[in-house]
């Protein structure tokens, strides 16, 4: 059943990409209504896939590349739809929808049958630390997505080419809003995963830090969060630089999430 389900999931996330796509070179508001109602829909089943996963496997589908990249697909488009909500920016799904869709691709790509669970994982801090870690690294997605959309805005603003697309993108403190607020959010977030994983490893391995690869990478990723938080606090880092550090951390915790896991074997490798 969980297979239909995720069949289901791409046919709508394909679409809702398609349509989202549509709606950069068209003015026409109903592909937006169409698009969201798609990832609405699309959402839904992926939810219904991972739940089926979950009740079949008995743990949280998350202890492998393809439950991982599914599930970090499903926590993109969860938070893209409260983003959505809250600041009515349908443009941003023309560049976090297709994401996650690749993501789902990607995920199909890996052995799908559910494995027995590693005694290592076998804990309640499995919960805590891979759902906190998922969430952060979902709206770090989307302070990706609306620091490309900055940058693209800033360029139209510096060439004095104020075309269609010119008129749908949200303005630049729109989108250095969405990037702070996605910043407040996952930093957070990401710091108590780390925490919560460090307890988990000295109860699995008898130690807090071992600089195994995913340890060394995480602690990477959160110090580039953690400068950015930091200049914005502090110094009023916003626009331009605040955009490209957002997307150089974002590529950093890919590397971390999935870079890692193909690449630096360790305790934490798993495919």
């Amino acid at each position: 059943m969980s297979h239909i389900f995720f069949s289901l999931t791409l046919v709508l996330y394909g679409c809702a990409t398609i349509t989202y796509l549509a709606y950069l070179s068209r003015t026409t508001p109903t592909l937006a209504t169409w698009a969201n109602r798609l990832v609405m829909a699309g959402f839904a089943a992926h939810s219904l896939a991972t739940i089926h996963r979950f009740s079949s496997a008995g743990h949280l589908p998350i202890t492998n590349m393809h439950e991982s990249l599914s599930f970090f697909g499903l926590a993109i488009v969860g938070t893209f739809i409260l983003f959505e909500r809250r600041y009515r920016v349908a443009i941003l799904g023309s560049f976090i929808i297709p994401l996650a869709l690749l993501f789902v691709i990607a995920s199909s790509a890996f052995p799908t049958a559910i494995r027995d669970l590693n005694p290592a994982l076998r804990s309640g801090w499995l919960w805590v630390h891979t759902i906190m870690a998922f969430i952060a690294y979902a709206t770090f997605t989307i302070a990706f997505g609306a620091a490309v959309i900055y940058l693209i805005q800033q360029h139209f603003l510096k060439k004095k080419r104020l075309g269609a697309l010119f008129q749908k993108l949200p303005s630049l403190n729109t989108l250095d809003d969405i990037n702070y607020r996605c910043l407040t959010v996952g930093f957070p977030l990401l710091t108590v995963a780390i925490i919560t994983g460090a307890i988990w490893a000295e109860k699995a391995w008898g130690t807090y830090w071992s600089w195994d690869p995913k340890e060394t990478w995480s602690l990477i990723t959160w110090f580039i969060f953690a400068a950015l938080l930091h200049g914005r606090m502090t110094t009023g880092w916003r626009g331009r630089r605040a955009a490209l550090l957002s997307i150089a951390g974002f590529l950093i915790m890919l590397f971390t999430f999935i870079g890692v896991n193909l690449w630096l074997p360790g305790l934490h490798s798993y495919k």
